[in-house]
């Protein structure tokens, strides 16, 4: 554990880059990642460098754009679009409009490094925009998968209409995601439910009750189930399950999916007039999920380690149901199994899943763990420990994501 927290404390700036195909224009960004604080979220701060030469005149533009796609992309004919592209944000790059905009720390170390030819550009999230969600595909779908997704382009134009073209343009695949509040809280979610009989007397009951109201990617969900028998029946066996609750706004569409799950006969049957008190342990992981199609990921870019999709948070005042784009929700089922005639007696505790908060142990730990798997995947991190460069940055491209973007 200490050689993962030792990592964590690593000082290095690493920055994202990627060129036009012709080579003229590079975009640079210090983060892939960008979080929504429900009050407010993070900039989207990038630099743009340019060959003045080439332009002759021209401009550089800058846009954050938005894709929602609610349909298979294979199911699209006689000109039916299932996916909506917005433009959220457009700035005119080079030459500079703003010459007074306010930097932030990782803008003036890219400019300072980069040289004259360095023109910086910075985009915020309109209020209430969706997080980054991906819908898991089949191996039998074909076409992009559905979801919301971020992209900063940046092209050389002659005008703000004109949309320039693809030697001179490079697109960057970003995510905007939800991060837990500092503080868990002390609220323990519970539920207390009972099942009565037609042809026989008393009612069995059973109360659930979670050990959190939030729960980080990769943690325990700890269920505490008490079941109380007072009628003739049996309970045959106990199921758990966490599930995923998706409902995706532009089409109205709702549905399920089991992320995890444990049954249990130990202690069944549970006989009249007895109780049986026992704790379910269940991990939701994307990864052990992989072959399920519909469900909800945290956005999804290339080579990297995807995580369930978080729950979907609003501000305070405001339903969960108002949010657009893909809301996910949580809840820990618990089936209990009564019988051919008995049938079962079925609650659901709802429970928030998200990433820890910036700053928190919790957070550190996590990007320990994630930095560890990437080392040992991609082994691109060894580049952190080398002093050699001024203010120590690390250069990561993003050419691979390039062979993924249509002709």
């Amino acid at each position: 554990m200490l050689d993962y927290l030792a990592l964590a404390f690593v000082v290095a700036v690493k920055v994202f880059k990627k060129t036009t195909p012709n080579g003229k224009v590079t975009v640079y960004l210090g983060k892939r990642d960008f979080i929504d604080h429900i009050d407010y979220c993070d900039p989207i701060d990038g630099v743009v460098v340019v060959d003045t030469e080439y332009l002759k005149g021209r401009k550089v533009y800058s846009q954050l754009v938005t894709t929602y796609r609610f349909g298979r992309e294979e199911d699209e004919v006689m000109g039916v679009k299932f996916s909506k592209e917005m433009v959220i944000g457009q700035d005119q790059v080079v030459p500079m409009v703003n010459a007074k905009m306010e930097l932030t720390p990782v803008q003036e170390k890219l400019l300072k490094k980069l040289g004259p030819n360095a023109f910086p550009f910075t985009f915020t999230f309109p209020e209430m925009s969706p997080s980054s969600v991906t819908l898991q595909p089949s191996e039998e779908d074909q076409g992009k998968p559905m979801g919301v997704d971020y992209c900063v382009r940046t092209y050389v134009a002659d005008s703000e209409d004109d949309k320039g073209h693809k030697r001179s343009s490079v697109t960057l695949a970003i995510k905007k995601l939800q991060h837990a509040p500092a503080s868990r809280g002390r609220r323990l979610p519970s539920s207390l439910v009972s099942k009565g009989f037609t042809f026989s007397n008393g009612k069995i009951s059973l109360e659930v009750t979670l050990d959190k109201e939030i729960y980080y990617h990769g943690e325990k969900v700890a269920a505490n189930i008490i079941v109380s028998n007072n009628s003739r029946k049996s309970v045959r066996n106990i199921r758990c399950m966490v599930v995923q609750h998706v409902e995706i706004t532009m089409i109205n569409s709702q549905f399920s999916r089991h992320v995890a799950s444990l049954e249990s006969r130990e202690g069944c049957p549970v006989t009249p007039g007895a109780s049986l008190s026992k704790t379910f342990y269940l991990v939701p992981l994307a990864r052990s999920n992989k072959d399920i199609r519909g469900v909800a990921l945290d956005g999804h870019l290339k080579e990297d380690d995807v995580n369930l999709a978080s729950s979907t948070m609003v501000c305070e005042g405001k339903c969960p149901a108002e949010a657009i784009g893909i809301v996910v929700s949580y809840s820990v089922r618990v089936k209990l199994n009564c019988g051919t005639l008995g049938g079962e007696l079925v609650t659901d505790v709802p429970f928030k899943l998200l990433h820890p908060a910036e700053g928190t142990v919790e957070r550190q730990r996590f990007n320990a763990m994630k930095k560890m798997q990437s080392i040992e995947r991609h082994r691109y991190e060894n580049s952190l420990y080398t002093n050699e460069e001024e203010d120590n940055i690390v250069f990561e491209d993003f050419a691979r994501l390039r062979m993924n973007e249509p002709e």
